[in-house]
């Protein structure tokens, strides 16, 4: 789906304003009377000009009626699509501060994805909302863009006179924020930044860490959509902008974990086909289009009775209706009877991409993945981790295209680094690392969990031989389903025993005193992995150990950087 500029709703003049109007031309037309000389007298119009009156007249009552009709119809179809009122239940306030329309068309794209999930969606202009709209809701999505030399749009500025100015009581507000802005300007997203500063300040609960999007970025916009995606409980919302994705290969393929408790890990190995792809910094994301197997193909072809060789043009290019069906979302076969592959291509919607944090730098000669395999109610497994770690053969194509990530990019200087990550996140981490030792530095310390340390300490062999050469200061393990003996503390390795399921967030708290060590020795942090859990159990143990204001600052200053999923 291509994003389109919506314009903007006007408001309603409603009765009142209706029956201003009627007032005014009545004085009018009193005002002129006053300017007749002579006395009124009365003169038949004739039978030619009664009939012109009439027809006017009803052209008047018809296009009166018709924009009432249309305004009812409106009100219909934004209750369908769902739509709330001011006061009606919501899932979702989606609120827009907007000075060029961009913000509100976003917005609108947001409310519509999210309704299309069932979800009941309130969409209103920030400038409208006041602390206890926002205490209210529950659950609220921003769109704000910033203007000038970082000032908020006009149409923001009631919200801010009126409620930025103080803290509030946000406890119950769970909240995301898409920011805008254009690092050409030194105030980049700056009302974005202070809207969000607000929002923790007054112990409102981000949902994921802020996006900035730079200039339209649709990398950037990618992301927005994931989330979404994830916060609806639907992962198939269709992208904004059409993929435009890279020819790489599948390399190599290996199982991690057998006999884990947990899902099947797997390390991807990727190499483009044009070497000259192979660049991107630690912390960017790799996005994925996924296909079907060829098994679930064959299947629909047999059910529709389609036949899958049938060559059709894309983008200049004869492909097989069969490639084409393998990278789309299936129609129901029976929608599409009577339909020839031309018409059946055309009708077909893309399978959303999948993201991956990249695992590898540029200079291994590879892009490396860890994908845990997610699987369906029913067991099918899902269309990204299924297509990787099972479907694709060796040597097989694969659509990929590298999103920069830079609110996950390391520092340009030698600070201290503390890595803190659960399962796969694990990836993003290794990536940092790798980075920082090509760079020579060595004050690294790294905290994960896992499900057991037999199965589950991924990249275990190469994160211990880093510890032994120096290049890991401090490694620090949480293995949740393993009863194992504390190890000695001089060592320089941690491994937490279990109690009642002991986590990384844990261990943290457990090293309270080195933890503020290192924050002091201007330390930064990068969390990866899990959004559920893990992420907020983290953030929470930073503000035991450190204190909110400290937690705030490191967000401010950049030094507290995520990548949750």
């Amino acid at each position: 789906m291509t994003a389109t500029a919506v314009p903007s709703r006007r408001p309603d003049p409603g009765p009142v304003g209706n029956t201003l109007a009627l007032l005014a031309l009545l004085t009018l037309a009193v005002l002129a009377m006053r300017w007749q000389v002579e006395p009124l007298q009365w003169r038949d119009p004739g039978p030619g000009r009664w009939w012109f009156a009439g027809v006017v007249l009803g052209l008047w009552a018809g296009f009166t009626g018709a924009v009432a009709l249309s305004r009812r119809l409106r009100r219909r179809a934004a209750d369908a699509d769902g739509s709330v009122s001011a006061g009606a239940p919501v899932d979702w306030l989606v609120a827009h501060a907007s000075q060029t329309g961009y913000a509100e068309q976003l917005a609108m794209l947001t409310a519509a994805a999210l309704r299309s999930a069932g979800q009941r969606v309130r969409l209103v202009p920030l400038g409208k909302l006041d602390t206890a709209a926002l205490a209210a809701a529950g659950q609220a999505l921003f769109i704000v863009s910033t203007t000038g030399e970082g000032d908020p749009p006009d149409a923001a500025m009631p919200f801010v006179r009126r409620t930025l100015t103080d803290r509030a009581g946000l406890g119950t507000l769970r909240y995301g924020l898409l920011a805008l802005g254009d690092r050409e300007y030194d105030a980049y997203c700056a009302f974005g930044h202070r809207l969000d500063g607000w929002l923790r300040h007054s112990h409102a609960h981000a949902l994921f860490d802020m996006i900035e999007v730079d200039n339209g970025d649709a990398g950037a916009l990618r992301l927005w959509q994931q989330h979404l995606g994830q916060l609806a409980g639907k992962t198939d919302l269709p992208d904004w902008s059409r993929p435009a994705y890279q020819p790489w290969r599948l390399q190599a393929r290996r199982h991690l974990n057998p006999g884990s408790l947990g899902g099947a890990v797997f390390d991807i190995r990727l190499e483009p086909e044009d070497p000259t792809r192979l660049h991107w910094s630690a912390g960017d994301i790799a996005e994925i289009g996924p296909r079907h197997a060829e098994a679930d193909v064959d299947a629909w072809l047999a059910t529709a009775g389609v036949d899958g060789s049938a060559r059709v043009e894309l983008d200049g290019v004869m492909q097989p209706l069969r490639d084409l069906l393998a990278g789309a979302k299936l129609p129901a076969p029976t929608g599409v009877e009577g339909l020839d592959a031309r018409q059946i291509a055309a009708a077909l919607e893309p399978l959303p991409h999948r993201e991956y944090s990249i695992a590898s730098i540029p200079g291994e000669g590879h892009l490396r993945l860890l994908v845990r395999q997610m699987r369906h109610p029913d067991g099918r497994l899902g269309s990204g981790s299924g297509w990787l770690t099972e479907h694709a053969r060796i040597g097989a194509p694969v659509a990929l295209r590298i999103r920069g990530n830079r609110a996950f990019h390391l520092h340009d200087d030698e600070r201290p680094l503390i890595l803190i990550g659960n399962g796969t996140g694990v990836a993003g981490l290794r990536a940092l690392l790798r980075a920082r030792i090509e760079r020579g530095h060595a004050r690294n310390w790294l905290l994960f969990g896992e499900r057991q340390r037999r199965h589950d300490l991924h990249f275990g062999d190469e994160l211990l031989g880093w510890q032994t050469l120096g290049w890991l200061a401090r490694l620090d393990l949480a293995f949740s389903r393993d009863d194992v003996v504390r190890s000695d503390e001089g060592g320089g390795q941690t491994v937490a025993q279990r109690r009642s399921g002991v986590y990384v967030q844990d261990l943290l708290r457990e090293q309270r005193t080195r933890l503020q060590e290192w924050i002091a020795a201007d330390a930064a942090i990068h969390v990866c992995g899990s959004l559920q859990g893990m992420a907020p159990g983290v953030d929470a143990a930073l503000r035991d150990c450190l204190g909110d204001d400290a937690v705030d600052d490191l967000i401010d200053e950049g030094r507290y950087r995520r990548d949750v999923y």
